[in-house]
């Protein structure tokens, strides 16, 4: 018995522990600056964060973001986690925010042009780029702020997922702003500040001042992670990687160029 005992804990002493699962991410493979195949992305640096706090290899599951990609990725079981989910989204369930952004206003910095609000009344005289959605979806924010006030006939629109055969889709609404073929652009903030550090031009960046509308449009979002509904193990474990590693996020966050407005809550 005694050299069974011996023998047995000889075994376990040089028997390799498990390796840990992988962490699943479900992740666009063409959309900069939130991911990409080479894994450049915002989300992926988000990524290998949380794999490295929780001992994990990262894995992904690539698949454009669009209609169809969380029933097609998420939903399917071939992954488990979405790094970006806007806190309230009805597809997935969201952990605690890790940053909180919103739509600005970007224009030429040689322009001094410091719109803040679509109340502004030189709206009325410039061409104005927004990000447009489709006919089959609700119009974005910004398109819907500028029809409210009836201003459509300087309205330019860019397709809110780009020409997705091309490499980074989302980035010419800000391009023309640099290029001069719109006067000011309303886009997401960590689109806008991701392809503003890398423009030729100066440009300037200032969030958009939510306006005094009926309905209560939103311009400013919590951003977190979504698992599956059901999933509550893995949303634990990554609400505890978030609440740990805050300056870790935020030097992430600082370097993709995202425009914070706070701190979110933890």
């Amino acid at each position: 018995m005694t050299a069974l005992l011996v023998t047995v804990a000889a075994l376990a002493a040089v028997t390799p522990a498990a390796a840990p699962p992988p962490l699943r991410v479900c992740a666009d493979p063409n959309n900069m600056p939130f991911s990409n195949r080479k894994e450049e992305g915002l989300e992926n640096a988000m990524a290998r964060l949380v794999g490295d706090a929780l001992g994990a290899p990262v894995q992904y599951t690539w698949h454009p973001q669009r209609r169809g990609f969380v029933r097609n990725t998420l939903k399917a079981g071939l992954c488990d986690v979405m790094m970006a989910a806007p806190v309230g989204y009805e597809r997935a369930v969201e952990t605690i925010p890790y940053f909180r952004s919103s739509y600005v206003f970007v224009s030429r910095r040689d322009r001094h042009l410091k719109i803040r609000s679509f109340d502004d009344p030189a709206l009325r005289k410039l061409r104005v780029g927004i990000q447009v959605i489709g006919d089959d979806y609700a119009n974005s924010p910004p398109a819907e702020a500028l029809g409210r006030r009836g201003l459509v006939d300087g309205v330019v629109g860019f397709p809110v997922y780009g020409d997705y055969g091309r490499p980074d889709p989302l980035a010419p609404i800000v391009k023309a702003v640099a290029q001069g073929s719109v006067d000011v652009a309303v886009v997401w903030g960590p689109i806008a500040g991701w392809f503003a550090k890398s423009s030729p031009v100066p440009l300037a960046i200032a969030p958009v001042t939510a306006p005094a509308d009926p309905g209560g449009l939103k311009f400013a979002f919590d951003v977190g992670m979504g698992v599956r509904r059901g999933d509550d193990q893995l949303r634990r474990r990554l609400d505890d990687v978030i609440r740990t590693h805050r300056p870790q996020i935020a030097a992430i966050l600082e370097r993709y160029g995202v425009p914070v407005l706070r701190a979110p809550e933890q």
